[in-house]
């Protein structure tokens, strides 16, 4: 599916710059979600990447596998950048669906922001490690 080819490069170059073109691959009520957002709609997915260019500097995404089955495609990815002057990098897959004029409806990313990103924070890791060896099973770390 082209289209898919064309999202993913299009994800992988987004720039502040390249924002505009938003709608040549999303529909106007695009659903996007990831564990810090749920949005509906084409202004307010560019307003999670405005955030995101805001608040990220040396923005880096590549797919590193795309799967399509009709209408959906699967892509497992890596995201990296550097936040408040420290790097981090971030493993996940997004399920995506594409309409008949192939844009895309809905974007779901799949990450663990528990131990990708919580874990990392000085006050909340030290607590999400506590909580963590506690339940979990003997053996485990």
């Amino acid at each position: 599916m082209k289209e898919a080819d064309a999202y993913r490069n299009y994800l992988e170059t987004l720039t502040p710059e390249t924002l505009p073109q938003l709608s040549q691959f999303v529909t106007p009520d695009v659903h996007f979600i990831d564990p810090f957002n749920d949005v509906r709609g084409i202004d307010a997915l560019r307003r999670v990447f405005e955030d995101m260019f805001d608040s990220v500097k040396d923005v880096v995404f590549q797919v590193d596998a795309l799967a399509l089955d009709k209408s959906i495609a699967l892509m497992s990815w890596q995201f990296s950048g550097t936040l408040r002057g420290r790097s981090f990098k971030l493993q996940g897959m997004s399920k995506v669906l594409f309409t008949k004029d192939g844009r895309v409806s809905e974007h779901v990313d799949h990450w663990d922001s528990a131990s990708q990103f919580y874990m990392r924070l000085p006050i909340i890791g030290s607590l999400l490690s506590f909580v963590r060896r506690r339940i979990s099973s003997p053996g485990q770390t």
